[in-house]
């Protein structure tokens, strides 16, 4: 395997640029957008890594009606994405801003694959979170990079973000190649090939000197090519102090970097796309729950807010803070990160309870609404408490779980050690290892059986949306989403409530302008991606809609800077 070595960092100095943008995750392809459209653009990145929270996501974006979409055979188009948000995102938005999104994303995609190395794939059949919704995909919108080689980077690889999401052997796995993965154990015939394929990919790959990756990963290495193509200079290591006005003008930014300030002069804006508040503790609790804790997010270390509180001094106005993109994880080891569940809870012999003992929310459903039901359930005095996924002996035969134990390998001994996983012969001795009442877990218990049995969740409709289905078993009839547990042994693993990252942050326009309470712009200030409010209020449209965003929102940010900073 190619070495990878640390590299030194650009020396920040006082100079002056056309765009300033603040923020290597998305704001890669803000910064080669501007450079497209002829303004000197500079990047800078608060953490050592280029690719922010995205290198460490799934790396898919949803943007309807995108050449990609139809060149793969979609019959998706913007008309029938607007219908859909008309219907999901309500008054919790401007439609303006949506609509923005919607009629600038074709144009964002074409620009990834003009100005980038990337190619794409449709993840076809991931569904639109809420695909019931009139104008909803039961087919899906989301795309994703192809295996991606690092090897494109030279040496500039080893400041792209790593991932945690890595495979055991050197393979890059696709979303379309998860899902499929997973069910290894289930459909040999159909997972073995694709499973071969990524092996032969990645280790005849390293033979000839490749280092493929796949999902963020993959996505962020080759924003960052096409960036290190146009020559734009990264500034790491070099975090926002404030921004610098002249009059009701933002003009620029004061950076720090290794204790120095420098600053930037801005002549047509300054770009804010530096991630949420996902590790500002402070903010979490103020304004989402004190419950939260700061091991469980799953976004970059670097994102505390700073953005999102230099657009504050400066006089902008904030929107959804109560928001993330919430996604439902194992709990961490002591020192460690959340585990990742991606299809863990949507897969038959399986179910999650809270404190009491009972089901509280269709296990399958989107991460998001999942979040929220818990956000809800605590606001109103009955909170969830501790979190468990209960499945019995076949599940974990059957499945991969937590990405990182794969079918019939034992549950760590670690997580018993830790307190995050139990096993029991009975439901009654189950429930006393976890503490939640044994007559209402037993209750629990039964009435799933009884409903799996007839494969129709009569409580909590589990596995009747088409996004239900996507993750579930499709060998299982008559729901690939709905299995009788057997009478042991069982276990129980802890779940907590991670996200992917806040989605609340400074309000914006159309044209990702930067607002004030009283809506008027704050001239050459703009906010993209997780700094700036969700574009779709409190709700989640599918498969990549966050990174989704940020690229189309970057793109019309830097597009309006070109024009001048009037309008």
């Amino acid at each position: 395997m190619t070495e990878v070595r640390e590299l030194p960092t650009t020396r920040a100095e006082d100079t002056t640029v056309d765009l300033l943008v603040i923020g290597s995750g998305t704001g890669l392809l803000t910064a080669t957008a501007a450079d497209e459209q002829g303004l000197s653009t500079l990047i800078v990145e608060k953490s050592e890594y280029v690719g922010g929270s995205m290198a460490l996501s799934g790396g898919a974006f949803w943007i309807p009606g995108n050449a990609v979409l139809a060149e793969q055979g979609s019959s998706d188009s913007t008309e029938q994405a607007s219908t859909y948000l008309e219907n999901l995102v309500g008054d919790a938005s401007p439609r303006a801003r949506w609509q923005a999104y919607l009629d600038q994303g074709r144009a964002t995609v074409d620009l990834m694959r003009r100005a980038t190395p990337l190619e794409f794939i449709w993840a076809k059949g991931y569904a639109d979170y809420h695909s019931n919704l009139p104008g909803g995909s039961d087919q899906g919108r989301s795309v994703e990079s192809s295996p991606f080689d690092l090897g494109v980077l030279g040496d500039e690889r080893a400041r792209l973000r790593p991932t945690s999401m890595s495979a055991p052997v050197p393979m890059p796995i696709t979303s379309p190649d998860y899902r499929w993965m997973n069910l290894m154990a289930k459909a040999p015939a159909k997972a073995l090939p694709k499973v071969v394929k990524r092996v032969a990919q990645g280790v005849g790959g390293l033979a000839l000197g490749r280092h493929y990756a796949a999902t963020g990963q993959a996505l962020a290495a080759g924003l960052y090519a096409g960036v290190l193509d146009r020559g734009i200079p990264v500034w790491t290591k070099t975090a926002l102090q404030r921004l610098v006005t002249d009059g009701d003008t933002v003009t620029g930014a004061v950076l720090v970097q290794d204790g120095r300030e420098v600053t930037v002069t801005a002549r047509r804006g300054v770009v804010l796309a530096a991630g949420g508040f996902d590790h500002d503790m402070v903010m979490r609790h103020r304004y989402q729950s004190e419950s939260l804790q700061e091991e469980w997010p799953l976004g970059a270390e670097s994102n505390t807010g700073d953005a999102i509180k230099a657009g504050v001094e400066v006089g902008a106005d904030l929107a959804h803070l109560e928001e993330a993109w919430w996604f439902p994880s194992v709990a961490p080891l002591p020192g460690g990160d959340p585990g990742v569940m991606l299809a863990e809870r949507s897969l038959p012999g399986s179910f999650i309870i809270d404190r009491h003992g009972r089901r509280f929310v269709n296990e399958s459903t989107d991460y998001m609404t999942f979040g929220q039901e818990v956000l809800r359930r605590e606001g109103a005095g009955d909170p969830v408490g501790t979190m468990w996924i209960i499945f019995d002996q076949e599940y974990r035969n059957s499945y991969v779980f937590a990405t990182e134990v794969f079918p019939r390998m034992p549950i760590p001994q670690a997580w018993f050690d830790a307190g995050i996983a139990h096993q029991a012969d009975t439901a009654a001795e189950l429930a006393e290892l976890i503490d939640v009442p044994v007559e209402t877990f037993v209750a629990t218990g039964r009435r799933f059986n009884e409903m799996a049995a007839a494969g129709r969740d009569a409580d909590l409709d589990r596995g009747e949306s088409a996004y239900d289905r996507y993750y579930g078993d499709p060998t299982r009839s008559p729901s690939p989403n709905l299995r009788p547990l057997d009478e042991g042994p069982l276990y129980a693993v802890q779940v907590v409530m991670s996200d992917l990252g806040t989605c609340g942050g400074l309000r914006a326009d159309e044209h990702a302008r930067v607002l004030r309470e009283d809506g008027t712009v704050i001239t050459g200030l703009y906010a993209t991606g997780n700094t700036a409010a969700n574009a779709f209020g409190d709700r989640y449209p599918g498969a990549g809609a966050t990174i989704g965003q940020g690229l189309v929102f970057g793109d019309i940010a830097a597009r309006h800077a070109a024009g001048g900073r009037e309008g």
